[in-house]
């Protein structure tokens, strides 16, 4: 497995909330090209679940304008739900190659067992070492469940324990955990929840921080709303 940079790395650690282990200090972004990540491949894919809402968008416009002094501008990146990190599209013979047939079994898995559209409840901010977030929750397993049915198809390249949420900026300067969780508390709660109708196979250039995804294909969700 390739080795990504100490933000990356951290971006899904601890998290400023934890009463025992928390960060001390935020890790700022290092934006520099990895080429000893992704060694000359250009696209990398993930699944996700897109966020489309209009209150949720302006919410997360709103909450990166108030902690612009902290993070770095986000750029084109889409907002989301990373639900499952596959690798670097195409074919290839690296162990985070992630070869079309590997793609197609998953779309075959999803489009048989990922059940109907749901509502994802959302909770106050939170951040890791190297980025502030929007926590996504999962009573009802759901996102669990599209996890379990992708890595059937494709076992997930992931250098941290999996934490579900809705990324505002990766820091651009070090500030103290009590500066964060000042500056957190300090913002509105967010909507209260995000409603996920499909899911989205993205890929984006490895050597951009912040660009734009490209949705390459997408599972539609069944319209019986679970709330």
């Amino acid at each position: 497995m390739a080795k990504r940079t100490a933000a990356a790395v951290n971006i899904g650690g601890m998290l400023f909330s934890d009463a025992d282990g928390a960060p001390t200090e935020t890790l700022p972004a290092d934006l520099r090209d990895y080429a000893e990540w992704h060694r000359g491949r250009r696209r990398y894919g993930v699944w996700m679940v897109p966020v489309d809402e209009p209150a949720v968008l302006d919410y997360i416009d709103a909450a990166r304008s108030q902690l612009a002094d902290l993070l770095h501008p986000s750029g084109r990146r889409q907002a989301h739900v990373t639900v499952h990190a596959c690798g670097f599209h195409g074919e290839g013979v690296r162990d985070d190659d992630f070869p079309p047939h590997r793609l197609e079994q998953q779309i075959a898995v999803l489009q048989a067992q990922a059940g109907p559209a749901c509502s994802l409840p959302l909770a106050r901010l939170d951040s890791f070492a190297g980025a502030a977030f929007i926590p996504v929750g999962d009573p009802l397993g759901r996102l669990a469940q599209w996890r379990n049915l992708l890595e059937e198809g494709s076992r997930e390249i992931r250098q941290a324990r999996y934490v579900a949420h809705i990324t505002l900026g990766m820091y651009r300067r070090r500030v103290s955990g009590d500066v964060v969780r000042q500056r957190l508390g300090e913002l509105a709660a967010p909507p209260p929840s995000l409603h996920a109708a499909r899911l989205d196979y993205v890929t984006y250039d490895a050597r951009d921080h912040f660009g734009a995804l490209q949705r390459m294909r997408s599972v539609f969700l069944k319209t019986a709303l679970i709330a």
